[in-house]
């Protein structure tokens, strides 16, 4: 997005740093060459500083927008816009290629990039998907900061899903889903030979999954029941496979099992009504139980998370109000993932070091009736606008048409009477 911005001074806010420092009241933040340089109050403006007052608004890192489909899915119902799912099976058999990367799809000029980041959202887990023809084992993706590069960041993860949404691809149980995992990896620790009829992996597949065995990369597996859950960390265990689960709506009941082993859940307190059978435990108050019993808990959309990535500040919003710190909510779409998906290091807290992707709200950022005024990446000022900001304002506000085929006339607000 171009070169850093100036110096920049902001004053007089309450910064939520997403880590033990906590939420400092009337702070300032300096920001140098696109780096937070220094936390405290009184901080001195440099000469050439751009001074912001936030007089007393909280100031939070951008947000975590769940794992999406940004960038990989322009108009879910357009086949030829959607670019996260691999389907290569004949006849819709299941086809295995877990060197599958959505990430190389990724369009950095996608609508939805503006159109969730002006939301104070900075960035997101791109998810592979699965379907008829695909497998299982959806493929890889990884986080991409929504700044407009072109290149995710931080290291790749591996998507898996389980459960009865799909067992359609595994012969329609769920019991032969573990069966073919451990098949799986039989192939890529050379058990089973490159060449057997029964082989499901090409080179690079077996090379691929490799990666995510014996305590290396972490892979992200979409899972409700309870029952699933207990043999994901059993199979996990035996295999010695860093985990995080995507959705866990009977999680909770697992609550203490899933700190000891320090997998992370992402789950989305809106879906907490028995929809299907994997989720008949759902509970409104699943992320308090979860992080009562110690687990790091973030936030995901269990539907539609690419188009309205906005939701992912009430799905934190609705955990506090069952019961989670508030403090942990704002993690929950901060430092966790941050620390879950490997990029830690550079974003998802504000601390001096640390990339200078900040948000400035008008009120509480878990308040759905809150808004970012002001998002910074880099420290650089984004411009506030997306093509629904244009598309408001322009019918919103009017015009009057000029000569040469210019847009159609705005439809105008009624007058009150």
């Amino acid at each position: 997005m171009g070169a850093h911005a100036q110096e920049v001074l902001i004053r007089n806010a309450t910064v939520h740093t997403a880590t033990a420092q906590g939420s400092l009241q009337n702070a300032d933040v300096l920001v140098s060459g696109g780096t937070i340089r220094a936390i405290g109050t009184g901080l001195a403006a440099p000469a050439n500083a751009q001074v912001i007052d936030a007089q007393g608004r909280p100031l939070t890192p951008t947000l975590f927008g769940g794992i999406t489909e940004i960038g990989l899915e322009e108009v879910s119902g357009e086949k030829e816009t959607v670019d996260e799912t691999l389907t290569l099976g004949a006849n819709k058999e299941m086809t295995v290629r877990p060197e599958f990367d959505v990430t190389l799809a990724y369009n950095p000029a996608s609508v939805l990039v503006p159109v969730t980041r002006i939301e104070g959202i900075g960035w997101t887990l791109l998810g592979a998907g699965t379907g008829a023809g695909g497998s299982i084992v959806a493929g890889q993706g990884g986080v991409v900061r929504l700044d407009g590069s072109a290149d995710p960041v931080g290291p790749r993860e591996l998507f898996l899903k389980l459960g009865s949404d799909a067992s359609g691809l595994t012969g329609n149980s769920r019991a032969a889903q573990w069966m073919i995992l451990d098949q799986l990896i039989d192939e890529a620790r050379g058990r089973i030979a490159p060449d057997s009829h029964a082989a499901l992996l090409t080179p690079a597949g077996r090379a691929a999954l490799a990666k995510y065995l014996g305590g290396g990369g972490r892979v992200v597996v979409a899972v409700n029941r309870a029952a699933d859950i207990r043999q994901l960390l059993r199979w996990s265990a035996r295999h010695n496979v860093r985990i995080a689960i995507a959705g866990g709506a009977e999680a909770w009941q697992l609550a203490p099992q899933l700190a000891q082993a320090k997998v992370p859940v992402f789950v989305d307190p809106l879906a907490n009504l028995p929809a299907d059978f994997d989720r008949i435990g759902a509970t409104m108050d699943n992320a308090a139980r979860l992080h009562a019993a110690g687990v790091q808990v973030g936030f995901s959309q269990s539907g539609d998370a690419s188009h309205n990535a906005r939701k992912v500040r009430q799905l934190a919003g609705n955990a506090v109000a069952a019961g989670l710190p508030w403090a942990d909510g704002l993690a929950g779409l901060t430092r966790v993932p941050a620390e879950t998906f490997g990029v830690a290091d550079r974003f998802g807290t504000i601390a001096p070091g640390k990339r200078a992707d900040l948000v400035l709200w008008s009120g509480d950022p878990l308040e759905v009736s809150s808004v970012a005024l002001q998002v910074w990446m880099d420290g650089r000022a984004i411009p506030m606008r997306s093509r629904q900001t244009e598309l408001r304002d322009r019918y919103l506000h009017g015009s009057t048409p000029s000569e040469g085929g210019a847009l159609p006339p705005a439809y105008r607000v009624p007058a009150a009477r």
